[in-house]
Parts: structure tokens; sequence; C-alpha cells
């Protein structure tokens, strides 16, 4: 089991997601929130970013990370994503790398996100998931 995550309502209609070890965010509908899709997005991309951080930073150096935009395709019908799609970008125009080095870094990137990356895993295995439902009285 992973770690306890939970959320609570806000009394101005917005939510703050909360961990077992103090991690805190805040969503809802709204100007300046986060909605859950984006949340599902910002996950996907988080576990990118995080999964590369190692290849990139031994290519180009501590602190270097990659910027990655993530985007959903929506079906109202369904109120599903059909598919997302990433695009991680590397800026190593500093570091001076041969054309070959450029494709042994991108090769490494993408090795280390199909290993590690729990949240790309776990969407294109959808796995199901289970609603428990207690209404205490």
């Amino acid at each position: 089991m992973g770690k306890r995550l939970w959320v609570e309502r806000n009394k101005d209609g917005s939510w703050d997601a909360f961990s077992e070890d103090g991690a805190h965010a805040k969503f809802g509908k709204g100007k300046g929130l986060f909605s859950p899709g984006d949340l599902l997005k910002i996950s996907l991309a988080a576990c990118g970013a995080l999964s590369s951080s190692f290849a990139v930073e031994s290519a180009l150096g501590e602190g270097k990370g990659a910027h990655i935009v993530v985007d959903g395709t929506y079906d109202d019908d369904d109120d599903a994503f059909l598919s997302f799609d990433e695009q991680l970008t590397v800026d190593a125009t500093d570091a001076d790398l041969s054309d070959e080095d450029a494709a042994k870094l991108k090769e490494r990137i993408i090795r280390h996100i199909d290993k590690s990356c729990t949240v790309k895993h776990s969407l294109e295995r959808e796995e199901p998931v289970r609603l428990n439902v207690t209404v205490r009285h």
C-alpha cells in the first residue's frame, strides 16, 4: 500500500489535498485552481520529470531538467480522457552535445521513463478503481 492521501472541502468550495507526510495541494473548479483532470495531467508530467532527472543530470549537470507539456484528448460523452500527449524538451544548448550524444541522451530518457514512471504505467494499464462509500450518521 502506498502513501495515504486525502482531500477536504473548504468553505469557499475549493479543496485541499493532503498526504500523511505533510504534502499539500489546492484544487477545485474556478480561476486559479487545478481541476482533477489537470492534476492527472500534472501527475503524468511530474512522473516523467522525476523519472528522467537522473539521465538529464548525468549528461548535463546537477540541477538540469526537462520541460514537459502534457495535453489530453477529452471525450465529453464518456467524461474521460482518450489519450495523452507528452512533449519533453531538454535544453542542452550550452552542453555542446554531438548529434550522437543527443540521440543517446534521448534514448536514455525514454528508457528511464519507460522503466520508472508509475503514472504512465498505470494509465497505459487502465487499472480498475474500487470505490467504497460510507455514510456515517
